[in-house]
């Protein structure tokens, strides 16, 4: 006998796939870093990010600013340098801030909108089954029109309107949401202008001295100090030439700046011709470049005759030191100065330099230290005269304000001397050598830039204002109208005629949604008021 086996098969399970937790890991941390909490985390560390760009001076607006705090805080400032402290926007660590709140913007924004797109071109939704369970809601009188008589009143408030039958929906309120995407993209703007400014601009000071003898040209190795993005290169520079030939400034009674003004020569391949005048406010516009006035002082002019009756003369400016009256700081160096003309040769320790102390205004009794005004009224010279080796020959980098403090403390180099003079006034040193101050020449501190990221920043932010308001003040919201029949009870005034059952919602927190609720059932009914029909009407436009 045959056994034959009427069992069913049983079918082994297929095995599960184990999931990739590296994929997993990379969506959830797309999903997190695309999240709106994300961003705007993101958006407050970038804010918290660029306050130290505000609080401690940048290189690339006042590097003499930089210099000072070295000097002042010479503990800190190389720590803070370490960590990019006085280049804040060019730092790694503010670029990595500002590249992922890029990505997480663009990763937020690209689905809402095409959310909002897909609910701009849909009609507005049926009317609910219970319209009772909304926030607002009533029954009134069907008015003579009927679904069109009220879909004609809501599209004069400016609502989307959609008649399905016997049911009126409408919606309105879109702003609220255009505003919040023109936000976000407009924030988006705003970081790919400080991208391409980052990129393709560039920077650079200069401090310019008026004469024909200091005309400044765009080129790298005229500026004091130079920043070119990483997309331009020093040929890219636009060829253009400043002649400073004036500068005019008003201050109060007080000392407090009230009025600058710089003109200037402009001239070049790139440039025509021209005088020109610009202001602190008032930047001058060039071709691919703009000129700002930071700041101004005095240029002592210095004549120096050595003992072979050569004279020299130095206008070299002299820094200000922070006080109203324009106090200034600085060195007239002699390098060149006792070269015997029979021979043509120089002695090294017979160099002579100047250290001083300029003062436009200076008080009437010593200490002759700081000066009263800003302009000058009493200008005096405080010098002090030095003799030696300077060490300019050494091929060491130095500043060219201040003397070389370690040929002081060496003896290479002496003082012989320190005298006050006056304009016009002379002073015979020991070895029968003179110096003249002849007077001052006027310099300003000029900032050059071109940022091609500027126009975009600017549109960007005025978009970005127009998308705030619109978020701000955008409400949506929805009301449904259905026609019903009337109770037929006996002694109903409304007995035989129809009904419209009406509700209403806000989509989102909107307090006053109850009052324009009350207006559009009035509007319907006819009696409303002329002036809450204008207010309901300006209310549409959101």
């Amino acid at each position: 006998m045959t056994v034959v086996d009427d069992r069913p098969e049983t079918v082994a399970p297929a095995p599960r796939r184990r999931p990739n937790r590296l994929l997993a890991l990379l969506r959830n941390s797309w999903r997190q870093l695309t999240s709106m909490r994300t961003a705007l985390i993101l958006l407050f560390l970038l804010a918290i990010a660029a306050i130290p760009g505000s609080v401690l001076p940048q290189r690339g607006i006042s590097p003499e600013k930089v210099n000072q705090y070295f000097v002042d805080h010479p503990d800190w400032a190389p720590r803070l340098n370490r960590i990019g402290a006085f280049e804040v926007f060019g730092s790694v660590w503010f670029s990595a801030i500002y590249l992922l709140l890029f990505t997480s913007l663009i990763g937020c924004i690209t689905p809402r909108l095409r959310d909002h797109i897909r609910a701009l071109r849909s009609r507005p939704p049926a009317a609910p089954k219970r319209m009772a369970r909304l926030p607002q809601h009533t029954v009134l009188p069907a008015p003579p029109g009927g679904t069109a008589a009220i879909a004609e009143v809501l599209r004069k408030r400016r609502w989307r309107v959609e008649v399905r039958g016997d049911e009126v929906s409408a919606e309105k309120g879109y702003l609220k949401e255009t505003g919040n995407l023109l936000f976000h993209t407009s924030l988006i703007a705003v970081l790919i202008g400080v991208a391409l400014g980052s990129w393709y601009g560039w920077s650079g000071n200069r401090l310019l001295v008026a004469g024909a003898d200091n005309a400044f040209c765009n080129t790298r190795q005229q500026y004091a100090e130079a920043k070119l993005g990483p997309r331009v290169d020093s040929a890219d520079l636009p060829r253009f030439c400043l002649r400073l030939d004036d500068f005019q400034a008003r201050f109060l009674a007080s000392g407090q700046p009230e009025f600058f003004n710089a003109t200037v020569t402009v001239d070049g391949p790139d440039e025509p011709t021209r005088s020109a005048d610009f202001s602190v406010n008032s930047p001058l516009r060039l071709n691919d470049a703009n000129v700002y006035l930071l700041g101004h002082g005095y240029a002592p002019v210095i004549r120096y005759t050595d003992r072979f009756g050569n004279s020299q003369i130095s206008d070299e400016p002299f820094l200000t030191t922070g006080d109203m009256g324009l106090t200034s700081e600085g060195l007239a160096a002699f390098p060149d100065a006792n070269v015997d003309p029979a021979t043509g040769q120089r002695a090294p320790d017979q160099q002579m330099a100047f250290t001083g102390i300029y003062l436009p205004t200076a008080p009437e009794q010593a200490p002759f230290v700081r000066s009263q005004y800003p302009t000058e009224r009493n200008p005096a010279l405080n010098l002090v005269a030095y003799r030696g080796n300077l060490g300019l020959d050494a091929g060491i980098p130095g500043s060219v304000y201040e003397l070389d403090q370690r040929q002081v403390r060496t003896g290479k180099v002496k003082e012989v001397g320190t005298k006050l003079l006056r304009k016009g006034e002379k002073w015979t040193l020991d070895d029968g050598t003179t110096v003249e101050f002849l007077g001052t020449e006027r310099y300003v501190t000029l900032s050059i830039r071109h940022d091609p990221g500027s126009t975009m920043l600017l549109v960007s932010c005025g978009v970005l204002l127009v998308g705030l308001m619109g978020s701000l003040f955008g409400k949506r919201r929805r009301v449904f109208f259905r026609m019903v029949p009337a109770d037929p009870g006996e002694g109903s005034p409304t007995s035989g005629s129809s009904l419209v059952e009406v509700g209403g919602l806000p989509r989102t927190d909107y307090p006053g949604f109850a009052d324009e609720f009350t207006q559009l059932i009035a509007a319907v009914k006819g009696d409303a008021d002329p002036a809450a029909e204008r207010a309901g009407v300006r209310e549409g436009a959101e």
